[in-house]
């Protein structure tokens, strides 16, 4: 039992020290709801599978901190977007807007699979039977095989 409340103390402490430092914060509760929406779309480009609300490198702290003075400045969520884009590319957004650049991406490989597979069955499809011996062959394999079976 003590065990558990000692694991439960740790945990807590865990989480407090995960939490991001107070004087980084917003004034306006709203401002920073707002921020803290936009930091979980914007990836951390040193962990890169992690939103820069969940990292703790000093790139997410420096985004984080870029998105506070903006959302402090009044600009909306897709100019902030908009910002970060044009400073870092596309893949600092965990989900990257819909675009036809975006959409080859992701039905390029499948359209190369799916030729590669017509290909294929064309190809097996021209593909001539193997032909038919005729009889002299046939009687050369045959001398062959007594040749082989004494």
């Amino acid at each position: 039992m003590k065990l558990r409340a000692l694991l439960i103390a740790v945990a807590g402490a865990a989480c407090i020290a995960a939490a991001s430092d107070p004087a980084e914060r917003l004034p306006d509760p709203r401002q920073e709801a707002a921020a803290r929406e936009i930091f979980r779309d914007v990836r951390c480009l040193v962990c890169q599978n992690e939103s820069i609300d969940d990292s703790e490198a000093e790139l997410a702290q420096d985004l984080r901190r870029i998105v506070r003075d903006q959302v402090k400045a009044g600009k909306s969520e897709s100019e902030i977007k908009s910002f970060l884009t044009d400073r870092y590319g596309e893949f600092v957004l965990l989900r990257p807007s819909f675009s036809a650049g975006n959409m080859a991406l992701w039905l390029g490989p499948f359209l190369v699979a799916a030729a590669g597979i017509a290909l294929l069955f064309a190809r097996l499809r021209k593909r001539a039977p193997d032909a038919e011996l005729d009889a002299v062959e046939e009687r050369r394999i045959a001398a062959l095989m007594d040749d082989d079976a004494s």
